[in-house]
């Protein structure tokens, strides 16, 4: 009878889906973005970070946006209010906000090479309506499903989000690694059996992964 290796018994079980964010994982700071943002409106360069940090409407106006309780129209109005804004400033607000973000080619080139590699990718974003806007061809090449917090009615950190963007890649969550720059994102996931990354740089999360799933991403 032939004898199993012991060393195969005893090596680790790879993850087999990739499940990321989008903004400040996929392009560059979101924060320096709003910081850009509130510059060429004459706020001071942390005004919208602040906002969302110390102003509960504010807040609960993101949370509404991003769940697609209301849309960016909607948004407008009253977010320039919070925000100190003349009312004129409301249309187009949230695609202004977001003006600045670049695309992290690291980062996407990792996950496209992820996908080469038989790894099921998805994209898990707490999105802002049709404001935030998304680089389709990204979109089709990195990804095999994409999943958007305001048409699911739901958002990060809910952990139904997270076993959505499984099940839609046709994983468990405990075969999925899940990459998030805002660290409060991270736990749900976890808890869901996910392997967690909280992304700082590309130059940090590329190894990262290329050692939780034994492929080059480079």
């Amino acid at each position: 009878m032939p004898q199993s290796d012991p060393a195969a018994d005893t090596a680790p079980t790879r993850p087999r889906g990739l499940l990321i964010d989008f903004g400040g994982v996929l392009t560059s700071n979101v924060f320096e973005a709003f910081g850009d943002f509130a510059e060429a409106e004459g706020l001071g360069r942390d005004a919208i970070g602040q906002l969302f940090k110390t102003d509960r409407e504010a807040r609960d106006l993101l949370k509404d946006l991003e769940s697609g309780t209301i849309d960016t129209v909607a948004f407008g109005p009253p977010f320039v209010a919070r925000a100190g804004l003349a009312p004129d400033r409301a249309d187009g607000v949230v695609r202004r906000m977001f003006s600045a973000l670049r695309q992290d080619v690291a980062m996407a080139d990792a996950v496209r090479a992820a996908r080469r590699a038989g790894i099921r990718t998805g994209l898990i974003s707490n999105s802002w309506g049709d404001g935030m806007a998304y680089d389709q061809a990204l979109l089709d090449e990195a990804f095999d499903a994409v999943v958007l917090s305001h048409e699911e009615r739901m958002r990060k950190p809910a952990p139904e989000i997270f076993v959505i963007g499984a099940e839609r890649i046709g994983l468990a969550p405990s075969e999925c690694v899940f990459v998030d720059d805002l660290p409060f994102n991270l736990p749900p996931a976890d808890e869901l059996g996910m392997t967690t990354v909280l992304h700082r740089d590309a130059a940090e999360t590329v190894p990262r992964l290329e050692e939780l799933f034994g492929v080059s991403l480079r």
